[in-house]
C-alpha cells in the first residue's frame, strides 16, 4: 500500500542523573567526593533510505522513544550514554513540526541523516561541584530532560519529469510504453490511485525518472478529486509533460489545458514556472488531426502529437524531455538555494525572559518559563544542599519581589512544575 503522509511523535531520552558519592577506601582517609556524571540520553534521528518507497510502516509505529542515559556511579564512574534511535524513511521525505508546520529537513539524498529530537545531557555528579570553599559537596544534577515533538512526514517523490492532465488522457499508458513500470490501465477515470515511477532510457544513452500522477480535475488544488493529495509529488519535477486528449470526447482540449494549468499555478511551489512540454495524445483516433489543428491555432506554440497504439511521436517526446532536463536546474522546494547569497547574515535574537508568574486563583501562583523549569528539573532537591541551591536561584531571580509586586499574600501557594512552596514576605 502506498502511504505518502504520516504523523508521528518522537521523544528523545533524558540524560542520566549525576551521583552523590564519596570515596571510602582503606588507607585513603578523607577521599573526597567521587560521584560520576550521568550518560547522555538517546537522540532520535531520521535517515533517508533508498530501499524504502512508502511511509506504510508508520501506519502502526507512530511513537519513537529514545532510552534514557545511565546514572552516574561511585568512584567517578560515568554513566553509559544511550544508543541513538535511527528511523529509516523513503528518500524524498520532508519533515515538518506539526504545531507550526515549520520545515525541519528535506531528506532528498540516500543516506542523509537529521536529528529531530536531541537527547538530554547527563547531569553532573558531586565531584564537579568541589571547590576550595566546599570540599565535600552534597550537590548533584539530574539529567537534562529529552525533547518531545509531533512531526508530519510527507513523501514527495524524486522524479525528473511529471505527467499531468485530466483523467484518462493516457498518462499511465505512456509510462508503461517508455519504461518498465506497470501502472494499472483501464478505460475509466481515476484508474491511477497512486503515483507511479519509471526510469526512461533514450536511444542516445540518456536516462531520467518519469512520474505518472493521478488525474487532475478543476479544483484539485482545493482537494477535489485526488489532486491535493498527490500534487505534492510533482513539486520536485524539473519538467512537466502536460497531456491533452485529442481522441473522441465531449471535452474541449483547450479548456482542459487552461483548467489544469490554472490548478498548477494555484497550488504554488512555482509549478507554473516549470518548463512544460505539451503533448497531444490518442492521435490514432478519428478526427484527432482536426482537433489538434484547432488546438494549435488556439495555443500558438508547437505541440508534440503521440499515439500509444502506433508508438508515433514517443521518441520525439523523450528527446525533448532529455534536452530540457540538460539545461534545467533543480528547483528548491522551500527557497533554500545555497547559492542565493554568498554570505551569511547573523541576527542576535531577543533574549527570552527566564520566567514569568501566572495567577491561578486568589491564593495560588505558578512560575512558568522553559529556563527556570529546566533548572528545577536538573536540580537534585533530595538533599539539603540541593534544595538550598534551588532557593538561591529563586532568590537571585527576585521571585519574591515579583510576587509582592503582583499582590501575593503571606501563606499563598506557589507552584514550579511539580514542586510547591508557601510565599512569605
Amino acid at each position: 500500500m502506498f502511504i505518502d503522509r504520516a504523523v508521528v511523535e518522537v521523544r528523545s531520552g533524558k540524560g542520566g542523573d549525576g551521583a552523590i558519592a564519596f570515596l571510602r577506601e582503606k588507607f585513603m582517609p578523607n577521599g573526597g567526593p567521587a560521584g560520576g556524571n550521568g550518560g547522555r540520553g538517546a537522540s532520535v534521528l531520521f535517515r533517508a533510505n533508498s530501499h524504502i518507497n512508502t511511509l506504510y510502516n508508520f501506519r502502526h509505529s507512530k511513537t519513537f522513544i529514545g532510552p534514557d542515559g545511565e546514572k552516574g556511579g561511585i568512584k567517578n564512574q560515568y554513566g553509559k550514554a544511550a544508543k541513538d534511535i535511527i528511523v529509516d524513511v523513503p528518500v524524498g521525505t520532508v519533515i515538518f513540526e506539526e504545531k507550526d508546520h515549520k520545515v525541519i529537513a528535506d531528506l532528498n539524498e540516500d543516506g542523509k541523516v537529521i536529528c529531530v529530537a536531541k537527547g538530554g545531557r547527563g547531569g553532573r555528579g558531586n565531584t564537579c561541584f568541589k571547590s576550595p570553599t566546599n570540599r565535600a559537596p552534597k550537590i548533584a544534577e539530574n539529567g537534562e530532560p529529552g525533547e518531545t515533538k509531533r512531526l508530519i512526514l510527507e513523501l514527495k517523490l524524486l522524479a525528473d519529469v511529471g505527467l499531468v492532465g485530466y483523467p484518462s488522457v493516457g498518462k499511465s499508458t505512456l509510462l508503461s510504453l517508455v519504461s518498465s513500470a506497470r501502472p494499472e490501465i483501464a478505460d475509466y477515470p481515476f484508474t491511477t490511485l497512486v503515483p507511479n515511477l519509471g526510469v526512461v532510457h533514450t536511444k542516445d544513452g540518456r536516462s531520467f525518472v518519469m512520474a505518472d500522477l493521478p488525474g487532475l480535475i478543476e479544483g484539485a488544488h482545493q482537494g477535489k478529486g485526488l489532486g491535493l493529495r498527490f500534487l505534492r509529488h510533482i513539486e520536485r519535477c524539473r519538467v512537466i509533460v502536460h497531456i491533452v486528449n485529442m481522441g473522441l470526447s465531449d471535452r474541449d482540449p483547450y479548456q482542459d489545458y487552461l483548467i489544469i494549468n490554472n490548478e498548477l499555478k494555484s497550488y504554488g511551489f512555482g509549478l507554473d514556472k516549470r518548463p512544460i512540454i505539451l503533448v497531444a495524445s490518442k492521435m490514432d483516433e478519428e478526427g484527432a488531426e482536426k482537433r489538434l489543428k484547432k488546438f494549435e491555432e488556439q495555443f500558438g506554440q508547437p505541440i508534440i502529437p503521440i499515439s500509444a497504439l502506433t508508438d508515433d511521436g514517443l521518441d520525439k517526446l523523450l528527446y525533448a524531455c532529455a534536452d530540457l532536463l540538460d539545461k534545467t536546474p533543480h528547483f528548491p522546494l522551500y527557497g533554500d538555494d545555497e547559492n542565493e547569497l554568498d554570505f551569511k547574515v547573523y541576527e542576535l535574537p531577543e533574549e527570552e525572559k527566564e520566567f514569568h508568574i501566572r495567577r491561578l486563583d486568589a491564593h495560588k501562583w505558578r512560575i512558568e518559563g522553559d529556563k527556570i523549569i529546566k533548572f528545577y528539573r536538573m536540580t537534585n532537591i533530595s538533599t539539603d544542599e540541593g534544595m538550598m541551591l534551588l532557593m538561591m536561584k529563586l532568590r537571585k531571580l527576585k521571585i519574591d519581589d515579583t510576587l509582592e509586586t503582583l499582590g501575593a499574600s503571606d501563606g499563598d501557594t506557589v507552584f514550579l512544575d511539580d514542586f510547591s512552596f508557601e510565599y512569605w514576605s
